[in-house]
């Protein structure tokens, strides 16, 4: 690996978060994340989320509120928001601001390319969300729909719409691409055909407003990827291992949990963790339900949560390189932490 630079790092990861949004370490936070308390317990550590605390975070709303991490021997996991102007997970991470964090494999692989010790340990969202939405009236069902068409893309999605574009063979010139922020309207109002967003919100929004949304799946139009992954340094893989498993056990439970009760979870995130947020109950169940879909895949199903087969890896890594960003599986990814908590657990899978 190269010598890591720290400030040509937090440089480049400040740029980062090209397709996935900056995760942003919490700008409330002290330094020492990983102190360890008496008699053996894992003392209190910052989980650094990738946005800010919606449900797409149940899972780590029901471990903290039903007491998983504490009975995991965490005095504390504190869920630090993302989304704003402070640093990305990675950058997070290189400075001690953070333990763990929630990121996504196109921010954390240019981190490593770049030098960071970081590496990805678990995935929740086996496909990432990103899809193509728009309406029914005027589908877009497949890469090649996008031919002729004009597409909202945000400035901070260019990456992940290049290497759309590359994974399907399509030449930009073929599509319009219109600037875009995050107004439904110009696609209802007909300004566009579709747009890049998140399809647990997307679909939903439009659909509560009356409309009938289609959606193509980035994941499902030749561009598979994972996302809200977990990352942290290799230093804690290699030296706090039983206090990774600890973590990621909770998280299991907690995200068990939350597929179970999609209600729930949108309660936990609209009164509780995300009250500041004056998110709809209503619309964070239906968003709830429909990340279950991205979350528990055959594979989850067969292997367990978080887990990812060689076979996505591989898929994952193919789809890095479409955005121009080549690395080995193994400098980005290891499953071995999750291969342990199952084969010393079985009952932790989903039943």
């Amino acid at each position: 690996m190269a010598t890591f630079d720290r400030r040509a790092f937090l440089r480049t990861t400040g740029l980062a978060g090209l397709a996935f949004g900056l995760a942003a370490c919490g700008d409330n936070g002290t330094a020492s994340t990983s102190t360890s308390s008496p008699g053996g317990g894992f003392g209190s550590v910052k989980l650094q989320l990738s946005w800010k605390k919606n449900v797409e975070f149940a899972g780590e709303y029901f471990a903290d509120s039903k007491g998983y991490f504490k009975a995991a021997g965490f005095t504390q996991v504190e869920l630090l928001s993302g989304g704003g102007s402070g640093t990305s997970v990675e950058s997070g991470l290189a400075t001690g601001r953070c333990w763990a964090g929630l990121s996504a494999p196109t921010i954390t692989a240019p981190a490593v390319l770049q030098g960071a010790p970081l590496k990805i340990v678990g995935a929740t969202f086996q496909k990432n969300p990103f899809a193509i939405i728009s309406l029914n009236k005027n589908p877009i069902k497949d890469a090649k729909d996008l031919v002729g068409k004009k597409i909202g893309v945000q400035d901070s999605n260019e990456l992940v719409w290049n290497a759309l574009l590359k994974a399907n063979g399509l030449d930009a010139s073929s599509v319009t691409r219109v600037p875009f922020q995050s107004d439904p309207s110009m696609l209802t109002s007909g300004q566009l055909d579709g747009y890049v967003g998140f399809v647990t919100s997307g679909p939903v929004r439009l659909r509560m407003g009356g409309h009938d949304p289609a959606y193509l799946l980035l994941a499902d139009a030749g561009l598979p990827l994972v996302a809200e992954t977990f990352t942290v340094t290799q230093e804690t893989i290699d030296n706090e291992r039983d206090k990774l498993k600890a973590f990621l056990t909770a998280e299991i439970k907690g995200w068990k949990d939350a597929i179970a009760d999609p209600a729930k979870s949108a309660e936990l995130a609209a009164t509780v963790y995300g009250k500041d947020q004056n998110l709809d109950v209503k619309e964070q169940t239906e968003e709830a339900k429909m990340q279950n879909d991205l979350v528990v895949t055959p594979d989850a199903k067969a292997n367990g949560l978080f887990t990812m087969t060689p076979e996505l890896i591989a898929q994952n890594i193919e789809s890095l390189a479409k955005a121009g960003l080549n690395i080995k599986a193994e400098q980005l990814f290891d499953l071995t932490i999750l291969d342990e908590i199952y084969k010393a657990d079985p009952s932790l899978k989903l039943s």
